[in-house]
């Protein structure tokens, strides 16, 4: 796998929530817990979780790479249930399933960590998707790569839509395969696999900044998506119900 250095990581705020990083394999996951919520054992938790995640999807993978290579949607009807659900986005967003497999394991794990211990707040960063499931209102900016709009632009999500899937794709930043040159599609979704292969769909259609205009257009169309910012080079759209917010 490429390596990718998570820069973007720095940024994110200590004061609200202790972090750690959960790896294994291609997993790259970093996991905010709110500092009342946290306990001891959470990061060995969370990497065991991580691991039989891995270790299930990867068995199944082995008999079925055919789901691995699809780039449009398949069915997966003996799959264990993270497949089955990434492949009901993927008939919604029109592409391969394995796009939004980072959303799935990024949901999952904040999912199991409200569920086991309890905690009031958490964050799971997957490779720049984020399932959120927050109690007070939070800024998420926009990794962009080399565009001068990188870190610079973000949205305000307010609390009283969480938990929320917050994914972005990209054709010029990390090892992703995509199919445009967009230097970030961000959307947020209810839901962090649809947010994740809509962040992909959207992202293959933007080849140059003439793109953005139309590519915003037809986000804004979709019901589900609750705002979303897409930027190539030193053009940005916005849509969608969240405030802009400028770093």
């Amino acid at each position: 796998m490429e390596y990718v250095d998570r820069s973007y990581r720095r940024r994110f705020r200590g004061d609200r929530w202790k972090y750690f990083v959960a790896r294994y394999k291609e997993s790259d996951l970093c996991i905010g817990v709110d500092r009342l919520s946290w306990r001891e054992g959470i990061p060995v938790y969370a990497e065991q979780f991580v691991r039989r995640l891995r270790g299930e999807m990867d068995a199944w993978i082995a008999g079925h790479p055919e789901y691995e290579r699809s780039l449009v949607p398949c069915e997966a009807d003996d799959a264990p249930m993270i497949f089955q659900q990434m492949s009901a986005v993927a008939r919604v967003s029109g592409i391969g399933p394995m796009s939004a497999v980072a959303g799935a394991v990024a949901q999952k794990v904040g999912k199991a960590l409200l569920r086991e211990f309890g905690v009031r707040e958490v964050v799971v960063e997957n490779g720049g998707d984020i399932y959120a499931s927050i109690c007070e209102d939070v800024d998420v900016s926009v990794f962009a790569g080399k565009s001068p709009l990188s870190e610079k632009v973000g949205l305000h999500i307010e609390a009283g839509e969480s938990p929320l899937g917050i994914c972005t794709s990209s054709g010029t930043v990390g090892p992703s395969l995509s199919f445009g040159k967009a230097d970030a599609v961000m959307i947020v979704c209810r839901d962090a696999l649809l947010a994740d292969t809509y962040a992909t769909a959207f992202a293959n259609r933007i080849q140059t900044v003439e793109d953005v205009p139309g590519c915003i257009e037809a986000i804004s169309k979709q019901e589900d998506i609750l705002a979303a910012i897409a930027i190539k080079d030193d053009k940005m759209g916005v849509c969608g119900r969240f405030e802009l917010r400028l770093f």
